[in-house]
Formats: C-alpha cells, structure tokens, sequence
C-alpha cells in the first residue's frame, strides 16, 4: 500500500477527540496505537482487541508519527 493511501486511513476532526489524530471511523488515536506498541503489545493483539482494526491502520499510525 503507497504511503498516501495509508495515511489516508487517519483523520483529524475537531469535533473527535479534541483534534487528535485518529484511525478513520473510530475514536483510537495514534499516539494511543503507539503507546500499545510501546509497551509491547503485538499488532496481533492489537487486532484481536479492537475488532474492525486492520494491519494497514497500524502501519497508517507508525508512517504517520515518523512524519
């Protein structure tokens, strides 16, 4: 998946989570998604904890924080 269409998968709106960015269609910031990561969770987890949640968007949060 390109680079643009992965951050394609995050959003920032006022209105959802005072701004922060987020996975589209929910209310999982990035700075949350990293925070899981960081504390060694596994994307696998990550997944399974958070049903609608696909690989791309986990990737969507590291691409977008490295930018």
């Amino acid at each position: 998946m390109a680079d643009q269409e992965l951050l394609n998968r995050i959003t920032t709106n006022p209105k959802v989570m005072t701004g922060k960015p987020v996975i589209r269609g929910t209310r999982l910031t990035v700075e949350y998604i990293l925070n899981l990561l960081a504390h060694d969770t596994t994307v696998t987890e990550i997944l399974t904890e958070y049903e609608g949640l696909v690989e791309a968007d986990i990737k969507a949060c590291l691409l977008f924080a490295s930018g």
